[in-house]
């Protein structure tokens, strides 16, 4: 009759294996170990470790001052108005904006090289060109919906 081969294996420590990962580590990233070390060096340097150091020792502290802020009524009316104008932000088409900007250039640009201001003649003759017209006609949308808007809320 056959006798059983007696196995047992050998108990496997998890921190064993770590252990030599860990020292392995050095010899195949001495490369991103080195930019690392240059990186806190840069960060204690400027003052960012430290800064770093500080928000994590006191994050409580700071996370009850930011609790006690936010609840505030009028923190909270700023951050639903920087919503609302992010909203508006992202309506605008980033080309028309770089357009006006450019036009605002060149007319401060024009303005600052006139020696003398314009007369009145010359003030009407712009207002009433096209591109000044179709300008004010923007204000006056933009006039219409901020007054539409005023009207609706005291209702």
């Amino acid at each position: 009759m056959a006798v059983p081969i007696a196995f047992k294996p050998a108990p496997i420590d998890p921190r064993e294996e770590l252990m030599k990962q860990l020292e392995a580590a050095p010899r195949e990233h001495a490369e991103a170990l080195l930019e690392l070390l240059q990186v806190l060096q840069v960060a204690h340097d400027n003052g960012t470790l430290g800064l770093v150091h500080g928000v994590i020792g006191g994050r409580d502290a700071i996370a009850t001052e930011v609790a006690k802020g936010v609840k505030k009524p009028e923190s909270i009316a700023a951050i639903r108005n920087a919503i609302a104008l992010a909203k508006i932000a992202g309506m605008l088409d980033p080309d028309l904006l770089q357009r006006i900007t450019e036009n605002m250039q060149q007319a401060s640009d024009e303005a600052a090289a006139e020696p003398e201001p314009p007369s009145l003649w010359q003030i009407f003759r712009r207002a009433t060109s096209r591109d000044a017209r179709r300008g004010m006609g923007l204000g006056v949308r933009m006039l219409a919906a901020f007054g539409k808007a005023t009207s609706a809320q005291k209702r």
